[in-house]
Formats: structure tokens, C-alpha cells, sequence
């Protein structure tokens, strides 16, 4: 699935491959091989797919979009992960080894926290909907 969903933010952007991969710092065939699933990406292409796309983790390997959330879903999930982003740089809790987060690290982190709000969110709706409302 990952390759398919690939392939549709690519072509949502506008971009080819070689651009894609590019922006990544990989190669043209590498990427071509995410798309075809002929091989799958480690973690730090993931969360650079995700940074380049501008899309949680979660969205490059979602199988379905049986569990969308709604509009209200959604802005409660943008007010809590403000809110949480606030909070951590408030208290200088953004920091490694002592050393402050650059921009990207933020952006990392700020992804993370997105995609588990957007998990646990999905798996409560799941877990609390009676099936018949599904």
C-alpha cells in the first residue's frame, strides 16, 4: 500500500520522481523502487517523505481511509497538538543533551505527536462505535 500512496502524493504535488528523490537525497531509482514496492524505505526516508509531503507517517501507510476522522475530530486533534507544542517549548523541554531542537527536529516531533493523536483517535472510534454505525 505504501507504494501506492506514495505515487498519489507525488503526483498530488505535481512532482516527478527524480524531483522526489532529490529533495530526499536519494536516488531516482530508489524511489521508484518505494513506489513499486520492490523495496521499502528505513526510518529516516519515512520521516523525510514525511516532512517533504508535508504528511504524518501514518498517511504514507494507511491501507484504507475506513476510519476518517471529522471535521471536529480534526480541529480538536490541531488544537491539542498546539497546545502540547506550546506547552514543551515553554519550558525549554525542547532540547537534546542539553542542546536546543533545531526546526526540523521540531517538525519531526510535531509529526509524531500528530500522527499519535490521530491513531489513538482513529482506534477509540473503532474500539467505541458499534459496528453497525461504522
Amino acid at each position: 500500500m505504501y507504494g501506492r500512496n506514495l505515487r498519489e502524493l507525488r503526483k498530488i504535488e505535481g512532482w516527478t520522481q527524480e524531483e522526489v528523490a532529490k529533495k530526499i537525497g536519494i536516488s531516482k531509482q530508489t524511489y521508484s523502487h518505494y513506489e513499486n514496492e520492490n523495496r521499502k524505505p528505513g526510518l529516516e526516508t519515512i520521516r523525510k517523505l514525511a516532512l517533504v509531503y508535508q504528511v504524518d507517517i501514518d498517511k504514507i501507510f494507511s491501507e484504507s481511509d475506513l476510519e476518517n476522522l471529522t471535521a471536529k475530530e480534526e480541529t480538536d486533534i490541531a488544537k491539542k497538538l498546539e497546545n502540547m507544542m506550546a506547552d514543551l517549548e515553554s519550558n525549554d523541554s525542547l532540547a537534546f543533551m542539553g542542546e536546543p531542537m533545531d526546526e526540523e527536529d521540531r517538525e519531526l516531533l510535531r509529526i509524531s505527536l500528530e500522527n499519535a493523536l490521530r491513531t489513538s483517535k482513529q482506534m477509540a472510534k473503532k474500539k467505541f462505535t458499534p459496528k453497525k454505525h461504522r
